[in-house]
């Protein structure tokens, strides 16, 4: 419950921020051109809470639904106007002027997210360093030529000095380029640069895990295989256990890590093992048979048993990347970019069949990236931001009727003939355009009941 709370809460900040975003950069700049604004809404419906500082301003609403937005302006085709405010009706107004209003909304999405990109890289990600510890046989990586103890420094140029930012530039650019430079450092010390055709990443909607898909086993830490802390009733204290003892054995197998440790007991519930472990310089040989724990649709072994502390060891993988505010300006500004192309590129494939319709992310997989986003921290949830602000702008400036890029299509056209299209074939653009577009969030929304259900 509490975890489908976080998902709605934060799905309701980031859509709410997002719209508002869009939808003041609309006010802000037909205000600023004189076009009289009636109406600045977040959300749809009912009414929560509304406010109107005179006649002559506009009604401030905060509405029930919380699944868009809109401004509404003074305009004839929505009711009829007094002689004395045409000059202020939004059909009224020059051609520059009403495509400036209309351009401003996903403008101002890109602006926040070069604002969001900013602060993420000022404030500074802290992830695990890209070094490989292992590549299976005849995969992607290992016909790249990909070694155990590469760190990933580059990819296409661009820095990844995280597992995290690896795993998004190797993503993004195998959608905009034929070929992945890898740019790396081996194990010795020197460098060298790995190929890798963008086609062995394939479908990233059908392609699961990333880096098992690739052939990649991240290096991980190597925790000793020395119990911490034994909690009182648990098998572990049961079978005579103490902290501090080391596992030499079990079944007679040498026990090199914690995680090998872990991987063996929770493959034996309710079978007994045969420990050996050192403790105050000797060994001793202890039966310990772990207990069955039902986890999701498998049965675990579980002893109530936790490692000994290693210090100092994390901090040997962990990074933090971050950014001058100066510098951070060009990165945020092309990371923007970047992303922007990127989703162009996936639409385009998507359209035209050569991306899986998987691809598509409604209401309920942006929910799921919102509660996972903010739940890591304030960092991740401005990017997941970011890249969803940029989706809303390029979205919306899509020529489809309904959408702002529709809108800027009749201005063309108007601007191209020298006057605007009649009423008649505006409305059967909106109605054809409202047609895609809840044809399209049908098409997202199936597509996210598909994923829910496996």
């Amino acid at each position: 419950m509490d975890d489908f709370l976080l998902k709605a809460f934060a799905f309701i900040v980031a859509i709410g921020l997002l719209v508002a975003v869009h939808e003041f950069g609309h006010f802000w700049v037909a205000r600023r051109l004189g076009v009289k604004v009636l109406r600045f809404s977040i959300g749809f419906g009912r009414p929560l809470w509304r406010r109107q500082a005179g006649p002559d301003e506009p009604e401030y609403v905060i509405a029930a639904i919380p699944l868009g937005g809109y401004v509404k302006m003074l305009d004839e085709h929505e009711g009829p106007v007094a002689a004395h405010e045409l000059h202020r009706a939004f059909n009224r107004q020059r051609l520059w002027v009403r495509s400036a209003v209309v351009v401003a909304g996903p403008l101002f999405n890109f602006l926040f997210a070069i604002l969001a990109f900013w602060g993420v890289m000022v404030l500074g990600e802290t992830g695990i360093r890209p070094a490989i510890g292992d590549v299976t046989a005849g995969t992607p990586a290992a016909r790249a030529g990909l070694q155990p103890g590469d760190e990933i420094l580059r990819i296409n140029g661009e820095a990844t000095p995280t597992w995290s930012l690896a795993l998004q530039e190797l993503a993004t650019a195998s959608v905009g380029a034929p070929e992945l430079r890898i740019d790396v450092q081996q194990r010795d010390g020197t460098g060298a640069q790995r190929r890798m055709p963008s086609a062995e990443i394939g479908d990233l909607a059908e392609t699961g895990d990333l880096l098992d898909h690739l052939g990649i086993v991240p290096e991980r830490p190597r925790i000793p295989p020395v119990f911490g802390k034994i909690l009182d009733g648990e098998p572990a204290a049961r079978a005579g256990l103490e902290d501090g003892d080391r596992i030499v054995a079990a079944d007679g197998k040498p026990i090199q890590s914690w995680s090998d440790w872990v991987d063996y007991v929770r493959a034996r519930p309710g079978t007994s093992i045969d420990l050996i472990v050192e403790r105050a310089g000797g060994r001793l040989s202890i039966a310990l048979t772990p207990a069955p724990f039902a986890q999701d649709d498998a049965v675990i072994g579980r002893i109530g048993a936790s490692n000994a502390p290693v210090p100092g060891l994390l901090e040997r993988y962990e990074v933090t990347y971050r950014l001058r505010p100066g510098e951070a300006v060009p990165a945020a500004l092309a990371k923007t970019w970047e992303y922007s192309i990127l989703t162009l590129k996936v639409i385009w494939r998507v359209l035209t069949g050569q991306a899986s319709i998987h691809n598509l992310s409604g209401p309920i997989t942006i929910a799921d990236a919102a509660g996972k986003t903010a739940s890591i921290g304030f960092v991740y949830f401005l990017k997941f931001l970011a890249i969803v602000s940029i989706s809303l702008g390029v979205l919306n400036l899509m020529p489809v009727p309904v959408l702002d890029g529709g809108h800027l299509l009749y201005f063309a056209i108007e601007g191209i003939r020298g006057s605007p299209l009649s009423d008649a074939a505006m409305l059967q653009g909106q109605r054809i355009g409202l047609l895609l577009l809840l044809g399209l969030m049908s098409l997202a929304f199936y597509v996210d009941i598909l994923r829910v259900f496996g």
